[in-house]
């Protein structure tokens, strides 16, 4: 099956390696089509950001001390019932009189250890409850504040694995029509001398190429454009230039050391 024709497949496939539950001969027949074709890899380094932005929004949560008391009231009832066989057990080979008296006992003590049970119980109980309402009342606001999170994630649907010349990856370009934002991501070691700058250029299909911004000394760069002049991008291309890059009219005057085709992804 040629994943990219099918894009749905692809972006699930992608989901599961990123995440890791793709296991076995999938999983390396997904890494050998990621070195061959770019839009799986792009696919997989945009759903790898996806899973680590999700567990930054997860807040970690504590027990509360009444389930710990629970568990230590079940494992204390084990005990007394381990302990109750074993009587059981002694009681087997004594006398008949002697053992109807030590059932008595033994009937006695149930009673008297399951008023005490239901008692801690009805405490547990009344604790449990508030604490669940306190719990509750927590996750909701939780809840909320990683919907608002959740909504001012970029939507994604541009991307672009630029490349060098022997086809390995070295920048995830990505662009997010609704906030207008290019995001430019280094994937490689590469770094460019004090005195240079990488300059990042659309490859129209007739022009000159036309300068969408100069890139930083970080690992991101955040660029302002418009789907409006990014729709009609079929290629991306980044350029060695002097500090601070060149005037868009003059093109690249370096070496162009990444370069590689726009995809659209349909949401």
């Amino acid at each position: 099956m040629n994943l990219i024709r099918n894009p749905e497949l692809l972006d699930r496939l992608a989901a599961s390696y990123s995440l890791g539950t793709l296991h076995g001969g999938a999983r390396r027949r997904f890494e050998q089509m990621a070195r061959e074709f770019p839009q799986v890899r792009a696919a997989a380094l945009l759903w790898q950001g996806r899973w680590s932005a999700f567990s930054e929004v997860q807040a970690p949560v504590q027990p509360d001390a009444v389930v710990w008391t629970r568990i230590a009231n079940l494992l204390q009832a084990e005990k007394s019932s381990a302990r109750l066989a074993r009587q059981r057990e002694a009681a087997a080979s004594k006398s008949p009189s002697g053992a109807l008296a030590w059932w008595r006992g033994l009937a006695l003590a149930g009673g008297l250890a399951t008023v005490a049970a239901i008692s801690v119980g009805l405490w547990s109980h009344q604790g449990l409850r508030e604490a669940s309402q306190q719990k509750l009342s927590a996750l909701q606001t939780q809840l909320q504040m990683a919907q608002a999170e959740l909504q001012a994630v970029p939507q994604i649907q541009y991307v672009a694995v630029l490349a060098d010349g022997k086809a390995d990856a070295s920048m995830l370009v990505t662009f997010d029509p609704q906030h207008q934002q290019l995001v430019l991501q280094r994937v490689s070691g590469f770094k460019e001398a004090d005195n240079k700058s990488l300059q990042l250029w659309a490859l129209p299909q007739q022009g000159a190429p036309r300068s969408l911004g100069i890139m930083g000394d970080g690992k991101l760069e955040q660029l302002t454009a418009q789907e409006s002049e990014m729709r009609a991008i079929p290629a991306l291309a980044i350029s060695l230039e002097p500090k601070g890059g060149v005037p868009s009219s003059a093109g690249p005057t370096g070496p162009v050391l990444f370069k590689g085709a726009l995809i659209r992804r349909d949401l």
